[in-house]
């Protein structure tokens, strides 16, 4: 699951989604099926190693102020093309929204695989409900085996 680039809040925890009013980790749970929110952050990354998902981010480094997506600007991508060459059992790549599959799917481009799904954003600031978001992000069930 990549996401565009962490918010303040993530980067002064030294945390993915650590903005309580995030709600990847409400979402992530019913993908998995397993308690995340109520876990340490460790814990929860053990977790999702376990269901066989990995978190990351489109963006290297960038100019933002504030957190928001929109703001991002004069940004490094991170290197998707070499990744996906470098994990022959990847089955599909999420991205966390729609600034991160616009700057992922760049990196990818000339890549055939793996299965691209663009989820709605977890973000608090895209304002789509959250059952709505739940059941785009139960797309990703597939890829799981489950």
């Amino acid at each position: 699951m990549l996401g565009s680039l962490p918010g303040e809040m993530s980067l002064a925890c030294a945390q993915y989604y650590a903005n309580p009013r995030n709600q990847f980790w409400r979402l992530t749970e019913g993908v998995i099926d397993a308690a995340l929110c109520g876990q340490p952050y460790e814990a929860r990354l053990r977790t999702l190693l376990d269901a066989r998902i990995g978190l990351w981010d489109v963006v290297r480094s960038a100019i933002r102020k504030g957190s928001l997506d929109a703001d991002i600007q004069d940004y490094e991508p991170n290197e998707l093309s070499t990744f996906v060459a470098s994990h022959a059992n990847l089955r599909a790549i999420a991205f966390n929204g729609n600034k991160a599959a616009q700057i992922g799917r760049r990196q990818l481009a000339a890549s055939s695989r793996p299965t691209i799904v663009i989820l709605p954003s977890s973000s608090p600031a895209h304002t789509m409900s959250f059952d709505l978001k739940q059941e785009r992000w139960m797309a990703l069930k597939r890829f799981l085996g489950k």
